[in-house]
């Protein structure tokens, strides 16, 4: 517990583990500068000697002089007049190094001295008497001010320290000050947007999209969530769609033909030739999927037996007659 005495009253410091909070007069509970533990801030006011004039037969400690109808300074329990106070009790100041005298006011933080007057801001010599402030490790007195510009965090961004209390950002143990915490493509605040990361530089969501997503073989648009992949190719679900009823194709069968996908539906009708012989489309789909082809017709192969026995000619010799096709043998009794 540090005790600083100011004109006849005690203010009162404790300390945590980084920083020293003071007991307001007539107050019970303790009360931190800040609110919260952001930087070291005390205050201290300043405290001056209680002279008086001697009234009675005193004489000086240190001179011996008779005190009576003199001012001196009852220091220790002992009479001291005010010049001994100067030359041998008065403490020195630690910024000017002269003497502080019993007519001066002075104040004290661990162990330590100053005049009211030389009790200043060593950044910006601000006075600091019955201010907050902020005591370094290497001795000096700050205000709270330029206390936190010396010890706070600094901004990615600029490099500037981050002021407690104004608007900031912080992401994987960095801050930056919010106009500073920008997107590395277009350079404009994120604010509140969603962003994404690549490597150590932040993307707004446009951006990481424009640059880095995929692009849909179709529309040549990014494509942000889903897709779809054909023929090593990404598209957006929505633009993967039958070339002739325009209906979606994502999780269904269908097929292509010329670079162009069709539902089965719509392959059947307007696409697939018709068997030469059962005069259904030839899709591939279904029972058999090998098919025949001659002097520009097409069987399924199922489909391409001799008109008049049956026999399957897949792979056969065969006789055609018109559109017809027989065996070998069938063909003879014509």
């Amino acid at each position: 517990m540090i005790s600083c005495i100011f004109f006849g009253a005690p203010l009162a410091f404790k300390q945590c583990k980084r920083h020293v909070w003071y007991l307001p007069r007539n107050s019970r509970s303790w009360k931190h500068p800040s609110g919260e533990c952001a930087t070291l801030r005390l205050v201290i006011r300043p405290r001056s000697y209680a002279t008086s004039t001697m009234t009675e037969r005193f004489d000086c400690y240190y001179c011996r002089d008779n005190l009576h109808g003199k001012k001196y300074v009852k220091k220790d329990d002992k009479h001291v007049c005010t010049k001994c106070f100067d030359k041998l009790c008065a403490n020195t100041c630690a910024e000017c190094r002269r003497p502080i005298g019993a007519d001066a006011k002075e104040l004290n933080h661990k162990n330590r001295h100053w005049h009211e007057d030389c009790f200043r801001c060593a950044k910006c010599y601000k006075p600091l008497a019955n201010e907050a402030f902020s005591a370094r490790d290497d001795g000096k007195i700050m205000c709270g001010k330029c206390g936190s510009r010396e010890d706070g965090n600094r901004c990615q961004g600029c490099y500037k320290v981050v002021m407690p209390g104004t608007q900031n950002v912080e992401y994987k143990n960095k801050v930056w000050h919010e106009e500073c915490f920008t997107c590395f493509e277009c350079k404009q605040p994120i604010r509140t947007q969603s962003f994404l990361n690549k490597g150590d530089d932040i993307y707004c969501t446009a951006c990481h999209e424009k640059k880095f997503a995929k692009k849909c073989f179709h529309c040549k648009q990014p494509i942000t969530s889903g897709g779809i992949s054909y023929q090593d190719q990404p598209w957006h679900s929505e633009c993967f769609v039958c070339r002739t009823c325009r209906k979606t194709l994502a999780g269904t069968r269908f097929t292509s033909h010329e670079e162009h996908v069709y539902c089965v539906d719509c392959y059947k009708t307007s696409v697939a030739k018709p068997c030469n012989g059962c005069k259904n489309p030839i899709t591939g789909f279904g029972h058999g999927t090998n098919v025949v082809n001659y002097e520009g017709h097409s069987w399924h192969e199922y489909c391409f037996n001799c008109k008049k026995c049956s026999l399957s000619l897949a792979n056969k010799r065969f006789v055609m007659n018109g559109e017809l096709i027989y065996c070998p043998e069938c063909a003879k009794k014509l």
